[in-house]
């Protein structure tokens, strides 16, 4: 039982599951969106299908 690689497997670990926490918080924190800010395939005009070879 190595000190050093017990510390160091620590802080890897807890640095890991702190930025996936502050991920998750970050995501979990954005306002809602409106269901008419969506936008589909079908409703999004990209000009590229009327003149295509």
């Amino acid at each position: 039982m190595n000190p050093a690689g017990w510390a160091v497997m620590i802080v890897s670990v807890s640095s890991v599951l702190a930025l996936v926490t502050y991920c998750v918080v970050k995501v979990l924190s954005l306002p809602p969106v409106e269901m008419e800010d969506l936008h589909g395939p079908l409703d999004i005009d990209t000009r590229d299908t009327k003149d295509a070879d």
